[in-house]
C-alpha cells in the first residue's frame, strides 16, 4: 500500500503562545503531548509566554495541534497563538529547555486554591505529604504572592531559600509528574515551617502542634492572626457572640459585615440559601468571598452581619485553612488583618507592632509573602456575576486587544478601591485591589505595587493616566512625577468616563454607547462633584447628556458620614425654614430647632456646602428619610441596608420625577416620600430603573452601559436588566471586573490604548 504524502513527509513548526501559560503546567503538557504524537523538538518559557517547536511527519503534527487546542492545562488561558512553518532541524528527542529572557509580556499567574488531587493526597495517611500544610502542584498553590520577577522560576520567588530534598527534586524534574516545575514544591523535609506565637508568654510552638494550639485559642473565644496566601486574616469562632463582639470592638468595626470561612459547601448550606450560580462560584478555583442570602438559624452569631439578610461566605482555599477547619469543625470569621484605611498585613512583625492589643496569638510560617493580595468579593445577579473586589485568585488580570499602543502606559486609578493598570503592545494588565488611599501606609502600598509591576514587566511609563480630581493622592503623585520627567506625558481623564471605558474595555467596545454612570462622587469637568451621569461615549470622547439635579452636602465630606445632613438639605431645597420646622419626620428628630436653623444658614449662604449630582448620595439621603439617623459605619452601608429593606417589598410603584432638558429632577419624589414614607427603598429602586429605561428609549440605537458603584445594588441591577430585556435592548455591565472604582485604572488604560 502506498502511503500518502501526509504520512511520510516531515515538517517543523514553531508555535508561540501568549497568555496564562507559565506556572500552570503548560510545558509538561506540551512535552507529554509531543511524545505521545511521536514528535521531536523543544518547549521553553520566554518573556512573551511559551515557545515550542515540533517536527515529525505531517499527520502527527496535525494530531498534535488538534489535541493542543482542546486539552490545555486547567489553569491556562491562551490569549494569542501563532504557528509558522520553519526549517527542519532533525532533532532526535523532545526536550524542555531553560527559560529565556526577552521583552516580557506574559501573564503573572494568580494565586490558586488547593486542587482536589492535592487535597486527596493531604488526607491520605500513606502519602508523604499527609496533613502537610503547604502541599501544592502545578494546578494549585501560591503564584502572584511569591513572585519577585519574571520568568516564573523558583529562583525568582520567595521559595528560593528552600532547597529541595531529593524526593521533591525528582518530582520537580520529571515532566510526567504533576509537580514538574511547580515552583512552590516542598514537603516536611524541605519546605516552609509552621510556627504558633503566643505573645502573652513569648512561647513559640512549631509544626503540627501549632495547628492544635491555634484551634484551642479559637475554641476559647480568642482572636488569632493566621497567615494565608496573600496576607494575614484575623480569625475567631463565627458562632461565638463574645468572640465576634470583641473582634468588632478591637478592630473598630461596629457594623460592617465579616466574611465567614467554611469547611465545605454543606456547611455553608446550613446557614445560607445558595443558587446554582452561588455554588459554582464558591467552588471555582479562585475561591472568592460570595455574598449570599442568609437563613434564619442560630448557628452563626448575629454579629457577623448585623441587621442584614445576607452574609459573605467562602470556602477554605489553602491547605492550612483546610487543616484548621477540619480540626475545628465549625465556621470561622476570616477578616483581613489590617488597621483602618491600611492594607492587609503580610508579616508577623506587622501584627506584633500594630495589632498586639487586638490579638496575642499568631499562626505563621517562614515562606515570605512578597506581594500582598486580599480576598476577592463577588455576588450573583439573576443573569451574571458581579464583582465588588477583584484580587486573590483572579489578579493580575490580563486583557488583550486588536489595537495596540507603541507607548508604555501606567494608569493609576482612583483614590478609593484603588488599582493600577499597565498598557503596552496590545495588552492591559490590571493589578489586584490595593484599597482606599487614605493613609500613609496605604499610599506606600500603592507605590510598592507600582514598583512591583514595573519590575515584572521591565516597565518605565511613557504615559501616565490619572483622574482629574486635584486632591486624589494618585493625581498628585502623577503630576509630581511628570514634573520631574518632562518626557512623560500626563493624561487626566474624567472619572465617570473612565467608568464607562472600563466596561467598554471588558467587552472590547469602540462604538458609541449610552453609559449610565451612577456612583458616590467623582470630579467633573466643570469642577463640581458628579455622580449621577448619563454619557454618550466611545473609546475616544464623550458627551454628558443627562445628570441628576445637584444636591448640597452640608459640611462637605462630613455629610457623607452623616446622611441626615444631605436629607435636610433636600428639604431646604423644597420648603421654607418655617415649613421644615413644622414637618413631622423621624429625620428631623435628630436635630434640635437651633441646629436646623444653623444648617439652614450654611445652606442659604453656601458655606462649606458643596453640590453634587451623585446617585450614591441620593441613596444616603433616602436612607436618612427612612429614619436611619446615625453616622454611616462603612462605605455603601445605606445602599446595602436599603436593598435589604426593599427586598421585603413587592410594590411596583415609582416616585414622580421629571427630565427637564439635561437634568433629571427628583423634587417631586422628595415631596411624595415626605408625605407617604411607605416602601421608600423599593419605590426608589423602581424609580431609578424607570429613569434608565426612559432615557434609553430616547437613544434607541445605542447599546446601554451600566457602571459605577451604585450598580453593586442587586435589586437595582436585576430590575434594570429585566426591563432592558423586555425591550430587547443590548446592554453591558461588567462581569469580570468591578463595577466600582476598582476598575477606574482599566478604563484609563483603555483610553490610552485607543488614543496613543
Amino acid at each position: 500500500m502506498q502511503l500518502s504524502v501526509a504520512f511520510t513527509s516531515k515538517k517543523r513548526i514553531k508555535v508561540e503562545v501568549k497568555g496564562l501559560v507559565q506556572g500552570v503546567g503548560f510545558r509538561p503538557f506540551v512535552y507529554n503531548l509531543a511524545r505521545k504524537c511521536n514528535l521531536n523538538g523543544f518547549v521553553l518559557n520566554s518573556g512573551a509566554g511559551v515557545t515550542l517547536e515540533v517536527e515529525g511527519i505531517m499527520q502527527n503534527i496535525d494530531t498534535f495541534m488538534e489535541l493542543f487546542s482542546k486539552n490545555n492545562p486547567p489553569l491556562s488561558k491562551i490569549d494569542a497563538l501563532s504557528v509558522n512553518d520553519i526549517e527542519l532541524q532533525n532533532d532526535t528527542s523532545f526536550e524542555i529547555l531553560n527559560s529565556v529572557q526577552n521583552s516580557i509580556t506574559t501573564i503573572v499567574a494568580a494565586d490558586t486554591a488547593l486542587c482536589a488531587d492535592c487535597e486527596a493526597e493531604m488526607q491520605d495517611k500513606n502519602n508523604r505529604r499527609y496533613l502537610y500544610p503547604f502541599i501544592n502542584c502545578t494546578n494549585c498553590g501560591p503564584r502572584y504572592s511569591i513572585i519577585n520577577k519574571l520568568p516564573y522560576d523558583r529562583k525568582n520567588t520567595s521559595m528560593h531559600k528552600f532547597t529541595m530534598c531529593k524526593k521533591c527534586e525528582k518530582e520537580y524534574n520529571d515532566p510526567t509528574n504533576r509537580r514538574y516545575h511547580a515552583q512552590p514544591i516542598s514537603c516536611y523535609d524541605c519546605g516552609p515551617k509552621l510556627k504558633f506565637i503566643n505573645l502573652k508568654n513569648d512561647n513559640i510552638i512549631d509544626l503540627q502542634e501549632s495547628i492544635t494550639s491555634t484551634c484551642k485559642m479559637i475554641k476559647e473565644g480568642k482572636t488569632v492572626a493566621i497567615k494565608g496566601i496573600g496576607g494575614f486574616h484575623l480569625v475567631c469562632d463565627a458562632r461565638n457572640d463574645d468572640a465576634v463582639a470583641a473582634l468588632r470592638l478591637s478592630k473598630d468595626r461596629p457594623l460592617k459585615p465579616f466574611a465567614i470561612m467554611f469547611k465545605n459547601l454543606a456547611a455553608i448550606e446550613e446557614v445560607a440559601y445558595l443558587t446554582q450560580k452561588d455554588r459554582a462560584l464558591l467552588l471555582s478555583q479562585p475561591r472568592p468571598i460570595v455574598i449570599v442570602q442568609k437563613k434564619q438559624t442560630n448557628i452563626l452569631s448575629d454579629l457577623v452581619a448585623p441587621g442584614l439578610d445576607r452574609i459573605g461566605v467562602l470556602l477554605a482555599y489553602t491547605p492550612l485553612h483546610h487543616l484548621i477547619l477540619e480540626e475545628l469543625n465549625h465556621p470561622i470569621v476570616a477578616t483581613s488583618a489590617n488597621m483602618s484605611d491600611e492594607p492587609i498585613m503580610k508579616t508577623e512583625q506587622e501584627i506584633v507592632s500594630k495589632l498586639s492589643l487586638l490579638t496575642k496569638y499568631i499562626l505563621t510560617f517562614d515562606r515570605d509573602i512578597l506581594n500582598a493580595c486580599d480576598d476577592s468579593l463577588a455576588t450573583n445577579l439573576e443573569s451574571q456575576t458581579l464583582f465588588l473586589r477583584l484580587a486573590r485568585g483572579y489578579t493580575p488580570k490580563n486583557f488583550i486587544f486588536k489595537k495596540e499602543t507603541k507607548k508604555k502606559v501606567l494608569a493609576v486609578g482612583a483614590n478609593q478601591k484603588n488599582t493600577i493598570s499597565l498598557a503596552f503592545d496590545n495588552y492591559i494588565v490590571s493589578s489586584p485591589h490595593i484599597g482606599d488611599l487614605n493613609s500613609i501606609e496605604a499610599f506606600e502600598y500603592f507605590l510598592e505595587t507600582v514598583n512591583t509591576f514595573k519590575r515584572f514587566y521591565n516597565f518605565e511609563p511613557d504615559i501616565i493616566v490619572c483622574d482629574k480630581h486635584p486632591n486624589y493622592e494618585t493625581t498628585k503623585w502623577a503630576k509630581a512625577l511628570q514634573t520631574k520627567s518632562s518626557a512623560i506625558e500626563l493624561i487626566q481623564l474624567q472619572h465617570h468616563y473612565a467608568h464607562a471605558l472600563a466596561c467598554m474595555a471588558e467587552y472590547n467596545l469602540d462604538e458609541e454607547v449610552l453609559a449610565f454612570c451612577f456612583d458616590g462622587t467623582g470630579y467633573g469637568d466643570d469642577g463640581s462633584l458628579w455622580g449621577g451621569e448619563v454619557l454618550i461615549a466611545d473609546a475616544h470622547a464623550y458627551e454628558r447628556v443627562y445628570s441628576f439635579k445637584e444636591m448640597k452636602l452640608l459640611g462637605s465630606e462630613k455629610a457623607i458620614k452623616n446622611p441626615k445632613r444631605i436629607a435636610l438639605a433636600l428639604l431646604f431645597e423644597l420648603y421654607t425654614l418655617e415649613e421644615v420646622l413644622e414637618l413631622q419626620l423621624p429625620l428631623l428628630n435628630a436635630f434640635s430647632s437651633q441646629e436646623i436653623k444653623s444648617y439652614h444658614i450654611l445652606y442659604s449662604k453656601n458655606i462649606n456646602s458643596v453640590a453634587t449630582s451623585s446617585v450614591g448620595r441620593l441613596f444616603d439621603a433616602l436612607f436618612a428619610f427612612m429614619g436611619n439617623i446615625d453616622e454611616i459605619s462603612f462605605e455603601g452601608q445605606s445602599g446595602l441596608q436599603m436593598e435589604v429593606n426593599a427586598a421585603n417589598s413587592t410594590t411596583k410603584e415609582v416616585y414622580s420625577y421629571a427630565i427637564e432638558g439635561k437634568i433629571i429632577n427628583y423634587d417631586a419624589m422628595i415631596k411624595e416620600l415626605v408625605h407617604d414614607n411607605k416602601d421608600i427603598a423599593m419605590k426608589f429602586i423602581n424609580t431609578l430603573a424607570k429613569i434608565v429605561v426612559e432615557i434609553s428609549d430616547k437613544h434607541a440605537t445605542l447599546a446601554v452601559v451600566l457602571c459605577g458603584g451604585v450598580f453593586q445594588n442587586k435589586l437595582l441591577c436585576n430590575r434594570v436588566i429585566s426591563l432592558l430585556h423586555e425591550k430587547k435592548r443590548q446592554y453591558y455591565i461588567q462581569e469580570n471586573t468591578p463595577v466600582n472604582d476598582g476598575s477606574i485604572s482599566l478604563g484609563q488604560a483603555y483610553y490610552a490604548l485607543n488614543n496613543r
